[in-house]
């Protein structure tokens, strides 16, 4: 990095990562901050202390690992009939089913092949699983800010974040890891650096605005709280299906010959089949 780095200065960052509160970072920042070539350093470092060779750092504590697991980029593969979305599904399961306490993890933006809420719920659970179950120690770098909650939910997840500073003409990236979430993901400040048409990015600005009010990030939930919305989903689908049958009843009732008695059994009928689907 640093012979390619011609017109600018290679900057060093500390990692740590332990088996108790440090087991887990979750890593946000904009594109092209640095999120992908940090995690590539900590595996790269991590491989060459294992064949005893030189370790780029000033110091380094590097545990042994059985295996070091990667899911980092964006491919899909014609051969095999995969999407992108459904190859990075299948080298997630291999990850899951493979590592051990004593994995190294690295997992780049996991989740951003497919719809947001689902992208989001998707990483979000891989999370947990790996968090509390795999218990590996894992780098996640993503742009759903709001995986930065399981800091607090989840015994030994912290959040780190690149630094960025911003001027009125653009942003300059600082490639500094520091503690804490990202709140912003300057995309479309990473679009103007590429060059995309100011009207366009004008646009996008205006949309951003709209949606940040409209507020369409998805819930997230706790997983005690994910269950109660799941109860209250089967509850409200039960409570329809009650009530249209209670309307297709009524639709048949023949008012012409309908007798106070039989109002009154049908009343009671249907007012029972709807208390039954609140129980």
């Amino acid at each position: 990095m640093e012979k390619f780095l011609k017109n600018d200065v290679f900057v060093t960052n500390d990692t740590c990562l332990d088996t108790d509160e440090n087991r887990t970072m979750i890593i946000t920042g904009p594109n092209m901050a640095g999120k992908s070539t940090f995690m590539r350093q900590v595996a790269l470092i991590v491989l060459m202390t294992h064949i005893g060779s030189f370790v780029p750092a000033k110091s380094a504590l590097v545990p042994i690992v059985d295996k070091v697991f990667t899911r980092v980029g964006a491919n899909d593969d014609l051969t095999l009939n995969q999407s992108t979305f459904m190859v990075e599904m299948v080298e997630i399961a291999a990850i899951m089913n493979g590592a051990t306490s004593k994995s190294l993890i690295l997992l780049d933006e996991v989740g951003r092949g497919t719809a947001t809420f689902d992208g989001l719920s998707i990483a979000w659970a891989i999370m947990e699983h790996i968090t509390e179950k795999i218990r590996a120690k894992t780098l996640f770098a993503t742009h759903y800010h709001e995986l930065t909650e399981l800091e607090g939910r989840l015994e030994g997840v912290k959040n780190y974040k690149f630094s960025v500073k911003e001027l009125p003409d653009g942003i300059v990236f600082l490639r500094k890891i520091t503690r804490g979430g990202a709140n912003k993901s300057f995309g479309i400040e990473v679009a103007a650096l590429a060059g995309i048409d100011s009207a366009v990015l004008e646009r996008a600005s205006e949309l951003v605005s709209l949606l940040e009010k409209t507020d369409i990030n998805a819930s997230v939930f706790s997983k005690q709280e994910a269950d109660e919305e799941a109860e209250k989903k089967i509850a409200r689908e039960r409570q329809t299906k009650a009530a249209l049958k209670v309307a297709s009843a009524l639709k048949e009732v023949d008012m012409n010959n309908l007798t106070p008695l039989l109002a009154f059994d049908l009343v009671n009928e249907l007012a029972k089949q709807i208390k039954e689907s609140y129980e």
